[in-house]
């Protein structure tokens, strides 16, 4: 066996490999064999990649001032158009091939064109000087017309080699370039049909990105179109701003006005940007480089978003707001909505298909001009500025929240518990007439986890008052063990988070000693349970329990008094000479199980208190909240001396 290996690899061996073995690709050979390193693959993107390099090419003289209008059509038969009012490819002889025009070398020739100097174009997309002669390389049908100096020059390519020679023929009053091709089916095999829709949205995108083009768009008939017109005129003097606006409709904002403008970076290099954050999950991101698309992003986003959070920073600690040290990238990139465009000398992408744009160089400049706008735009709209704000501290503290919580759960998971230690589950395996009774102390957890039913009753015992929400803020609830033991019994989420139908439970019952201790309990329960999720209370899922205060016992009739009014109430009902033992209770834990049953949990013969938001009005609500739970001791005080004579009813509705 050992023999018989040895015979193999001496066959390896004897093979031969000489110079005359090296394959020489010469011309655009290179790229019909290897296509997907040119245009990344032959698939729909590599196909439409020769779409966008044919239409960039226009486009660059457009952004070099000598051209307007350029004419896109889909013909019948998959053979795309383009036409510019450009200056025209030259044709004069090229002093290195000199038997070869200009136009045949940079159709023939990888790496050749008129942009790798600063004389011709300053800022353009086409920079690695194969686009054009790639599309020629990969087309079985490829015919351009040149109009300059009084001629129209024309030639005819197959599969990036020349069918004829350039000739050329008087012509007036006319200049720029037309080229049409059909991409070989040879090479696109599957994926050879053009998407209209995806060639109009390209051009629309281009139209935004330069307010002084009109692109005009057509497509044959033949074509079944439902969603784009067959025929449009694409011109956008708003620009990006009317692409942003457009595209995001009716969208909900987080502010009012749009962050936006143009500003050089240095000589012949410009950025223009229009920033925006919305209320729901609906965003667009995109960024350009030399109309170019970089879906992939790159340093000139790294710009944009560094430019934001310094400039966010700089202008929250000016205007003295607190806890905004919580803010980070990922807050102020979250639900934003961005157009960005530079125009730039020499960009560097990562490939030939200039997905990412990874150039270094501007970087730094581009940072701080966008900086400097976004600073002025801050001071400039401050009710603006201060929404987002409030905005970014918001996603702040839900990135905390939700960092606690996966902490939690690692930690439960551990100890191969699912809710909190203290939660004494009820066992349905539905939400139907479930309750959660959430208690005080464990005395009291004791007594009510005795008590309850266990099919559908669950108790989760609260150490001591749980935080003022409204006092600490939202961020400091989710550092809370109590709160999170709360957030983690109901499985539901928090604000923007929240979902119905993930809460464990029907009802959720507070249910605290009838005391001012117990009140002030509930009220700081309440006031959790509006700032973390009003949705749970406007869907009716939110009440108190009323526990007795008073047993009232006479002869063998047993009566229970939730306050000295009833008491008082009760007992005369009586005659004077009756005999009655009135005992006060000191809290729930104090209650036996039974009594507590009977006169708290018991659903047929207990009373709840359900807590409701008034007319839906979150803003009065919340008002009112911050009035009696905030920091400030002197709008309690104002609150109590207006409302001292009605202590047990308090109308928001005034």
């Amino acid at each position: 066996m050992q023999k018989d290996l040895f015979k193999d690899i001496n066959k390896k061996k004897n093979k031969s490999y000489s110079a005359k073995d090296i394959t020489v690709l010469e011309g655009l050979e290179p790229v019909r064999q290897r296509p997907g390193m040119y245009i990344g693959g032959i698939d729909e993107n590599g196909l439409h990649h020769l779409a966008s390099e044919v239409i960039d090419n226009a486009m660059d003289e457009v952004v070099e001032g000598s051209a307007s209008v350029i004419e896109v059509h889909l013909a019948k038969g998959n053979i795309l158009q383009v036409k510019d009012n450009g200056r025209g490819i030259p044709v004069d002889k090229h002093p290195k091939f000199k038997k070869k025009s200009a136009l045949e070398v940079i159709l023939t020739t990888l790496h050749s064109g008129g942009k790798f100097s600063n004389k011709v174009y300053e800022t353009s997309g086409g920079l690695h000087g194969v686009g054009i002669s790639v599309v020629n390389a990969l087309s079985d049908m490829f015919n351009i017309e040149v109009y300059r100096d009084g001629f129209v020059y024309y030639q005819s390519y197959i599969k990036g080699k020349a069918k004829n020679k350039l000739s050329k023929k008087p012509i007036k009053n006319k200049r720029g370039t037309f080229i049409e091709f059909h991409p070989d089916e040879k090479i696109f095999r599957e994926n050879n049909q053009f998407s209209a829709e995806r060639l109009y949205f390209l051009c629309k995108s281009k139209a935004y990105l330069q307010k002084n083009v009109e692109i005009r768009w057509s497509c044959d008939k033949t074509y079944k179109l439902s969603k784009i017109p067959h025929k449009d005129n694409l011109k956008f003097p708003g620009g990006i701003l009317e692409a942003m606006k457009v595209e995001l409709g009716d969208t909900e904002l987080i502010t009012d006005n749009y962050f936006n403008g143009n500003s050089k970076i240095s000589d012949n290099e410009k950025v223009e940007w229009a920033v925006i954050w919305t209320g729901d999950d609906k965003i667009i991101t995109s960024s350009y480089c030399n109309t170019i698309p970089t879906p992939l992003g790159g340093t000139h986003e790294n710009a944009l978003k560094n430019a934001l959070i310094r400039s966010i920073k700089s202008y929250a600690k000016f205007s003295k707001f607190k806890k905004t040290s919580l803010i980070l990238l990922e807050d102020v990139t979250k639900n934003i909505s961005f157009i960005l465009s530079v125009f730039i000398k020499n960009p560097q992408f990562q490939g030939q298909t200039k997905e990412k744009l990874v150039s270094p160089d501007s970087n730094r400049l581009l940072e701080s001009t966008l900086k400097d706008h976004f600073d002025h735009w801050l001071t400039g709209n401050t009710i603006s500025a201060n929404k987002l704000i409030e905005f970014f501290l918001s996603n702040a503290e839900e990135r905390i929240r939700e960092k606690n919580e996966k902490n939690i759960s690692r930690k439960e998971l551990k100890r191969k518990l699912r809710l909190p230690g203290k939660l004494a589950d009820c066992t349905s395996s539905t939400i139907k007439n479930t309750e959660l009774f959430l208690v005080e102390g464990d005395s009291a957890g004791g007594s009510a986890k005795q008590a309850r039913d266990r099919v559908n009753q669950a108790v989760l015992p609260l150490k001591g008052k749980i935080l003022n929400i409204a006092s600490a803020g939202i961020s400091k609830s989710y550092e809370n063990q109590e709160v999170l033991n709360i957030l983690q019994a109901l499985g539901c989420g928090v604000k923007e988070k929240y979902r119905e139908e993930k809460l464990r439970y029907e009802k959720i019952i507070i249910m605290t000693d009838a005391d001012v201790d117990g009140d002030h309990i509930s009220a700081l329960l309440m006031t959790c349970f509006f700032s973390l999720m009003p949705k749970l209370i406007e869907n009716n899922h939110l009440f108190i329990a009323c526990p007795p205060l008073f047993r009232i016992v006479v002869g063998e009739d047993i009566f229970y008094a939730m306050d000295e009014k009833q008491k008082n109430e009760i007992i005369g009902k009586f005659k004077s000479n009756r005999k009655f033992e009135i005992s006060r209770f000191k809290g729930l834990g104090e209650m036996m199980p039974k009594q507590l049953k009977e006169t708290t949990m018991n659903p047929s013969t207990r009373k709840l208190k359900k807590i409701i938001i008034p007319n839906k009005n979150y803003i009065k609500t919340g008002n009112f909240v911050e009035q009696i739970m905030g920091k400030k001791p002197e709008k309690r005080l104002e609150f109590i001396k207006e409302n001292s004579e009605n202590a047990y009813y308090i109308n928001l509705n005034k």
